[in-house]
């Protein structure tokens, strides 16, 4: 069933979103569970290949706590219930987690690897690792932890930490944006990837560089906009001198 979520999108339509692909990815449980009873498998899989969206990292939660509650005998109406309220939730939160918070951290990384010299097959393969660990990772996590509590996921969620992590990659992220800005602006050779950061940055405008990092990192959305201009400002200013 695991294995099955990785393609949880495949027939995604605009009639039950992912939920033919939900269906697909249960069918193992379902027919350990309905062994010998055709008239009730045949009547959970068309009741699970109904409406049903959420990020297809956290899927899996979904998956493992409605197994769990079909492999417990739970009444289909109490089912489609849970089923109805996670739904909503999983998809923001993993849209928060991942689109806006781990890829971007993700790819500022491998962005801040090519700006201090290394090569541009590193940095595709460092984003790719990374990345992927944390995918799969958070795959692993959300499948065992939909399994072990069932109906109950929803409140060890709540204390699982996910929104300490959730506030910890925007301040990593404007870490990163602070390193990135003005290296990007300083490489004389950005197409090639040949950037010397001991000749490429002064050493107040190194100090500027960081100062916005740690700004922006401390006070988040409050300073966003000072920080980009202070970064923008102090790149260009260093720039300009160094041409001079």
């Amino acid at each position: 069933m695991l294995w099955r979520s990785f393609s949880i999108q495949a027939s995604w339509n605009y009639r039950t979103l992912i939920g033919h692909g939900y269906a697909y990815a249960l069918l193992p449980v379902l027919r350990a569970i309905y062994r010998g009873d055709p008239e009730r498998f045949a009547d959970a899989v068309a009741r699970h290949a109904r409406l049903f969206n959420s990020h297809p990292y956290l899927a899996p939660m979904a998956l493992g706590a409605v197994a769990r509650m079909e492999a417990e005998g739970e009444d289909p109406v109490v089912v489609e219930r849970f089923k109805t309220a996670v739904r909503g939730s999983l998809g923001t939160i993993g849209d928060r987690l991942v689109w806006a918070g781990w890829r971007p951290v993700c790819l500022l990384f491998s962005l801040a690897l090519l700006m201090v010299g290394a090569t541009w097959w590193l940095a595709v393969i460092s984003f790719l690792v990374v990345y992927n660990v944390g995918h799969v990772g958070l795959r692993l996590w959300s499948y065992r932890l939909g399994w072990r509590e069932g109906k109950r996921v929803g409140e060890q969620m709540r204390r699982s930490g996910i929104a300490t992590v959730q506030r910890v990659l925007p301040v990593v992220g404007a870490f990163l944006v602070g390193m990135a800005v003005p290296l990007a602006v300083a490489g004389r050779h950005l197409s090639t990837a040949s950037i010397s950061v001991g000749q490429s940055l002064p050493a107040f405008w190194t100090v500027i560089a960081i100062v916005a990092a740690i700004l922006g990192a401390r006070f988040g959305a409050r300073v966003r906009g000072p920080v980009i201009l202070m970064l923008l400002g102090s790149s260009f200013f260093g720039l300009l001198v160094r041409l001079l």
